[in-house]
Order: structure tokens, then C-alpha cells, then sequence
């Protein structure tokens, strides 16, 4: 069967575009908006709605499979591709990507892949925007899946050597902001992993010596066990902290462990892991402090579990830092990977060197990635996926959670 046009449709994502650099450098929010003038590249705001493209490949029998360009909330930021809006980059695909897949046999996922992940655009001699990528790559996926009658996450599977599960990932739902009422909602539906909690600022948020973030977990634990949705509901606490323990404790190694561990008492019997618990500014830097404060807390026996994230972008970072056990757990920003192709990769490469596996992403994403990513975590088996897009709660919950419960239903019925 053959790919027989490629149309390209604009849309929106689920959340924002933030210019993270104006916000860092004291933009003050307002309402919904920020208010002050944008510091990145491209950007019209410092907060302005998110964008998406939809790639659609029409295949020889009628059938359309479906892929959305998407990129991370903070684009622009920390060495990621610029700000990606639909006016500027739908020419880019059809212009030099739509000719490379119109009238094109369908294969393989990994080959058809290949095309896009690995080519360079002509026109600047540089690889493709990772959300180009990230899209095009969804795209041939569904094309292989539906050229050959089988789930996404079957196509996944055969291809990578791996084993549908069983039973749905582990989600992880994220409060943002309002972190009380949507820990309620959370609670309520039962979800396996809360609250992210967007602790991003030291004196607003995560308090001086982190005593509000210590206030939160004990908040988090009473309402967990008041309101259990069912008995023996033990989700698993999990808190970004955007870099902010290293600047309460001046990056000291052994009190941030040490604070680590006071956590942990107050967590219990829930399991605590910690996202991005410093920023170093680099990433050899970052890897050094995260195997420190890991080698710490093993050491001291503190159950706790520390995610990377920041630095740890693109498959080669999360190699490099399973490599120096740098951290328990890496957290997969699908986008930011480009092609669906290396999300897989990362997970079964983070699951056979010691690494815990969490496919991840960010709020900015369509209804269509974060179906897409739920059959790569049906069929790869990471730790727990992210519940994307939106920072809601409801919604994004309901994309992954309700996609994964029809794979278990169709799988090796088409």
C-alpha cells in the first residue's frame, strides 16, 4: 500500500507557549497572561497560545493516518529548537518533507521513520524541527499500523522485539498551579502518580528551606488517605521542583539528601520521587550533581527517588546520564526527542541500564500525541506516562487513560 498525499492542517495545543527567559527574568503574571514584553526569539507575549500542525497522510485505500507537530511549553529555551508556529513551518513540510512520502510503499515504522528523523532540510542543511518530527513520525506509525490491520501499539511491539502489557501504565497526573483543587480531582479519579506541583519558585512556592513544600506533602498525604477512591490506593508522590532544592541549599549535596529524607517521613507510606531537584546550567554539570545526590541518598538510605530533567533532552543526554546513574529516573519530554522513534529507544534503553522510565512530555501537546504516546507506552512498558495535554487534570487523564483501556480491548482483534 502507498502513501497517495500528505495535507498539512494548523490546530492548537492543549496548554501555552511561555518565554521562559521573561518569566525567569521577573515577568509578573496577570490573570491568564503575563504581563511585560517577550526576551525569546519568535515570541509575540511572554505567554501566548500553543500551536500545533497536523500532518495527515492519505493512504492508497482511503484511509487517513494521523500525526500532530508539537513542541514543548518552554520552546525556544535551554538549546531547543525555536518557537514553533503553524504559519512558519506547514511550508517546511509541504514544501521539502510531503515529497519525500507522496507515493511512497509503506514498510516498516522504523524505515518510514528514518525518512524524516534523519534527513536534513535542503533549505537550511540542518536536521528538522523536533516537532516536525515529533509529527511526522506519529504519522507513519498510523500508516503502518493501518496498511497492515494492527494496532499502533502492535506495530510498536513487533518492530522493537517487546510485549503489549497487561494492564494500563501507571499515570501521572500534574496539578500545575492550582495544586489543591486539582489534587482533589486526582485523588478523586484514583490516578497512580501526583501531584507534579510546579514548585518552580524558592520563596513563593517551595518556601525558604522548603518548609512549604514539607506543608504540601503532609497537606497531600492526610487527603490522600481521607478520600482514598477505593481501599488500598497508594499513588505515588511525585514533585518538580524546577532546580529550586539546590538554590535553598546552595547546591549543598549532602542537606539537600539530608532535607530529602524529612520528606520522606512525611510522605509515608506513599513513595516520594523528586523531579529536577537542582539546575546546574550545564548538563556534565547536572549529571555530576545528580549521581552525587544519589550516591547520597542510597547511601543514607533514603527512599527517595530522584527524576532528570533538566539536561537530559534528547536520547544521546539520556544515555549519558543512565550512564552515570545520574538519578533513579529519567523522564522521556517526547517532543523534545523529535521522531516518536527515539522516545522508544529511550525507554528500553533506560530499562536495560538501570534507569527508571518515565515517558513524559509536556502540557503543550494535542489529543493525537498523547494517544500516540500511550500505545508507545502499552508497547514499551515504561514506569508511568504522563497524562498530556492540558494542565486540567480531566482531560488529560482521560486521553491516555481511556486510549490504553481500548488497546487492551482491540489487541489481536483486527
Amino acid at each position: 500500500m502507498k502513501i497517495i498525499n500528505v495535507i498539512c492542517a494548523p490546530g492548537k495545543t492543549g496548554f501555552f507557549f511561555d518565554d521562559q527567559k521573561a518569566i525567569k527574568s521577573g515577568a509578573k503574571s496577570d490573570g491568564a497572561y503575563y504581563a511585560g514584553s517577550p526576551m525569546t526569539e519568535g515570541f509575540s507575549a511572554v505567554r501566548q497560545a500553543g500551536e500545533a500542525v497536523s500532518v495527515l497522510f492519505v493512504l492508497e485505500n482511503g484511509a487517513v493516518a494521523h500525526g500532530d507537530c508539537a513542541a514543548v511549553q518552554y520552546s525556544g529555551a535551554g538549546g531547543r529548537d525555536p518557537l514553533f508556529l503553524a504559519r512558519d513551518f506547514i511550508p517546511v513540510i509541504e514544501r521539502h518533507i510531503a515529497p519525500l512520502y507522496k507515493d511512497k510503499h509503506i514498510t516498516s515504522f522504523r524505515e518510514l521513520a528514518d525518512i524524516v528523523d534523519k534527513g536534513v532540510n535542503p533549505a537550511t542543511g540542518r536536521i528538522y524541527h523536533t516537532a516536525i518530527r515529533y509529527g511526522v513520525t506519529q504519522a507513519c506509525l498510523d500508516a503502518v499500523a493501518k496498511s497492515s490491520r494492527r494496532l499502533m501499539a502492535e506495530v510498536v511491539a513487533a518492530e522493537y522485539k517487546t510485549t503489549l502489557a497487561e494492564s494500563p501504565i501507571p499515570v501521572f497526573a500534574q496539578t500545575g498551579d492550582d495544586r489543591y483543587v486539582n489534587a482533589d480531582k486526582i485523588i478523586m479519579k484514583g490516578v497512580d502518580v501526583l501531584p507534579h506541583g510546579l514548585f518552580n519558585n524558592v520563596e513563593d512556592k517551595l518556601g525558604r528551606r522548603g518548609e512549604k513544600l514539607r506543608e504540601y506533602i503532609a497537606w497531600l498525604n492526610k487527603r490522600i488517605v481521607g478520600l482514598a477512591p477505593f481501599p488500598g490506593y497508594a499513588p505515588v508522590l511525585h514533585c518538580d521542583v524546577y532546580g529550586t532544592l539546590g538554590l535553598a541549599f546552595n547546591n549543598d549535596f549532602a542537606q539537600i539528601a539530608d532535607y530529602l529524607g524529612t520528606l520522606v517521613e512525611t510522605a509515608r507510606p506513599f513513595r516520594l520521587r523528586i523531579e529536577g531537584p537542582v539546575d546546574m546550567g550545564g548538563k556534565e554539570a547536572q549529571i555530576d550533581a545528580l549521581r552525587a545526590i544519589r550516591e547520597y541518598t542510597d547511601t543514607k538510605g533514603i527512599a527517595v527517588e530522584i527524576v532528570a530533567d533538566e539536561w537530559c533532552n534528547t536520547l544521546e543526554d539520556i544515555r549519558d546520564f543512565c550512564a552515570h546513574r545520574a538519578g533513579h529516573m529519567a523522564q522521556i519530554k517526547t517532543p523534545d526527542l523529535g521522531g516518536i522513534n527515539n522516545s522508544i529507544e529511550a525507554v528500553l534503553h533506560c530499562k536495560t541500564h538501570g534507569m527508571g522510565a518515565y515517558l513524559g512530555g509536556t502540557c503543550n501537546e494535542t489529543n493525537r500525541s498523547g494517544e500516540v504516546c500511550a500505545h508507545i507506552a502499552m508497547a514499551t512498558s515504561p514506569i508511568q506516562m504522563l497524562a498530556k495535554p492540558g494542565m486540567g487534570v480531566d482531560e488529560g487523564f482521560m486521553i491516555v487513560w481511556n486510549e490504553m483501556q481500548r488497546i487492551l480491548a482491540l489487541k489481536g482483534t483486527l
